[in-house]
């Protein structure tokens, strides 16, 4: 995925390994955290990014998506976090073989 296709403060799905990723631009830099809220299995990515929390739009749990830790309730579970990498402008996602 491009850099630019990914704004400063959103977070763009993509699919791969058959899992749901959403990359967040905090502006500071691109973080990539499975696209499921652990307390319901909402989409995050529809979800509000602040700095590095991004909020559950069903029941406002939040992560931090630098290292997927649950911040608040209703979510006590973190969310799965995977590497990232930019080269040349392309942002790289290593997932789990």
């Amino acid at each position: 995925m491009a850099t630019d296709a990914v704004a400063p403060g959103t977070a763009k799905v993509f699919e791969a390994g058959g899992r749901r990723i959403a990359v967040c631009n905090t502006g500071d830099g691109y973080y990539a955290i499975d696209d499921v809220c652990t307390h319901d299995g909402g989409p995050l990515d529809q979800g509000q990014l602040s700095g590095k929390e991004i909020e559950c739009p069903r029941h406002g749990a939040r992560f931090d998506v630098t290292t997927g830790r649950a911040l608040c309730l209703p979510a006590v579970r973190p969310v799965r976090t995977y590497p990232v990498r930019v080269s040349d402008g392309v942002i790289e996602v290593e997932l789990p073989t």
